[in-house]
């Protein structure tokens, strides 16, 4: 099908379709939200408190609109730096029981396909009321952590807030003045953010260091996202990793910890998120060995930690590959519920028993229960979600979460095999990304589209690279084929 041509946002939305999620919110839900109005938060009412002063900033991707959360650290007497990380209030305006909330509970999360977004809640919510937009007064929930200079989390809280955005920042442009570039305007523009950033930072380098001795794996995939013009597919650009997005991700796995223990402290249960020793950790030891390292029979994450940080230093440019297959051998992560006094399963990618998703109510609905229960906690009213129904969600999120990936996996596809519709017969080096029952994957190097091998994948496994050359295209139906060159 060399040179053909597909409309990607209707693909995207069959696609969304087929996978049983549902692509618009439907009347009812348009209603409760055309009946929305901001509410009056100039008194922040018994029981919240008004941190609207608090330097907050904000970093997320350039084009985001539904901010979920906003950070601010401060240097206590002893050394210690006080993390206060502000997570969106959705429930405020999203209760239980509504068609908005229905509406979330069905799809569970935002789908991103790389050429339309379909939110889990509407942007008038997502992107607008319930957005921790740059100059809006908002209700939040917010998570306090104390970090000791060696890392270590020492006190936690949460509690009700009103916050007031200062700066809404952009990843790259964060990390690259945190790696030694220019500074934006939009750093040097708002007055203390420099050494506010700077301290983030240092707390941000402290939480890794400490979850990096305790065996969390640091790993360095790489994500695609499509370059358009005129609806046209030009590129697949990579995103990488930097100092700005690892700081927000070291931030929040501290707050979905303190979150996880703060309501076993209180006796409620929850939702962990749960990542249980690696499906196939013979194969991760037989890559291990092919690199000169010898893992244990069984798995152990301090030592799977030890041979990355060598491999990533050995070859930074070739890691992601590597930490691509290691990914695909651990397994997907699952929702548990989570009972006060029995621990339901380790994260054994963080190294951590106490995890949960709570920093993205505006994204995901597991977040949006965990919400629930927190306030709840801090309301001194009854668990609001019986276990047996916690259960139930948790599936029912866990089922929805693999079924985004394989929409986004398919759009991907559909994307890329536009792209290369017009090279069929070249030759391209990949890697192999997946092999089970219904054959063998590969990720091409540059562009990094991924396809089934064809013909010649005898003897390949996971990890392994290879030459392929293009012998199918079909943006159509997503299908990209390959044969051993």
């Amino acid at each position: 099908m060399s040179g053909s041509r597909v409309d990607l946002a209707a693909a995207a939305r069959r696609i969304v379709l087929e996978r049983g999620f549902e692509a618009e919110p439907g009347p009812d839900v348009a209603r409760e939200v055309a009946a929305l109005r901001a509410p009056d938060l100039s008194q922040p009412g018994e029981g919240v408190r008004d941190l609207r002063q608090l330097l907050w900033s904000s970093i997320d991707n350039e084009d985001s609109r539904d901010l979920d959360q906003i950070e601010y650290a401060e240097t206590l007497e002893d050394g210690a730096t006080r993390l206060v990380i502000g997570i969106a209030d959705v429930d405020s305006l999203v209760p239980r029981g509504s068609a908005t909330d229905a509406h979330a509970g069905a799809n569970t999360t935002s789908l991103y396909t790389g050429v339309a977004i379909f939110p889990m809640l509407p942007n008038e919510l997502s992107a607008g009321l319930t957005s921790l937009l740059p100059d809006q007064d908002r209700r939040a929930i917010v998570t306090e952590v104390v970090v000791e200079q060696d890392g270590t989390v020492v006190r936690y809280d949460a509690y009700r807030a009103i916050v007031r955005n200062k700066a809404k920042l952009v990843y790259e442009d964060v990390g690259a003045w945190l790696e030694g570039g220019a500074m934006s305007k939009t750093i040097g523009s708002v007055d203390g953010l420099v050494p506010q950033l700077r301290l983030q930072r240092d707390a941000a380098k402290r939480l890794k260091t400490e979850r990096l001795n305790a065996g969390a794996l640091e790993l360095d995939t790489i994500e695609a996202r499509p370059t358009m013009k005129d609806g046209n597919v030009m590129d697949l650009a990579v995103v990488r990793k930097n100092l700005a997005r690892d700081l927000i991700e070291d931030f929040m796995i501290a707050a979905n910890i303190a979150i996880a223990k703060f309501l076993e402290k209180s006796g409620s249960s929850g939702i962990r998120r749960v990542v249980r020793e690696p499906e196939r950790w013979e194969r991760i030891v037989d890559l291990a060995r092919e690199r000169g390292t010898a893992l244990p029979a069984q798995p152990d994450s301090l030592a799977l930690a030890a041979f990355l940080a060598k491999e990533r230093a050995k070859d930074e440019l070739r890691f992601p590959d590597l930490s691509l297959a290691i990914v695909k051998l651990l397994g997907r992560g699952q929702y548990a519920l989570d009972l006060p006094g029995k621990d339901p399963g380790i994260h054994f990618g963080l190294a951590v028993h106490d995890y949960s998703h709570s920093t993205a109510p505006n994204r995901r609905y597991a977040d949006l229960i965990e919400q629930r229960l927190v306030k709840a906690v801090l309301d001194k009213k009854p668990q609001p979600y019986s276990n047996n129904e916690l259960t139930d969600i948790a599936a029912h999120c866990t089922e929805r979460e693999d079924s985004a990936q394989k929409v986004e996996r398919q759009m991907r596809k559909v994307i890329a095999a536009q792209l290369l519709s017009d090279r069929i017969g070249q030759r391209f080096d990949a890697i192999v990304t997946g092999v089970n029952k219904d054959g063998t994957y590969a990720r091409l190097l540059h562009p990094p589209a991924e396809g089934k091998v064809v013909k010649g994948a005898q003897g390949m496994d996971v990890g392994d690279r290879v030459a392929l050359k293009l012998v199918r295209a079909d943006p159509l139906r997503g299908f990209i084929d390959f044969a051993r060159a």
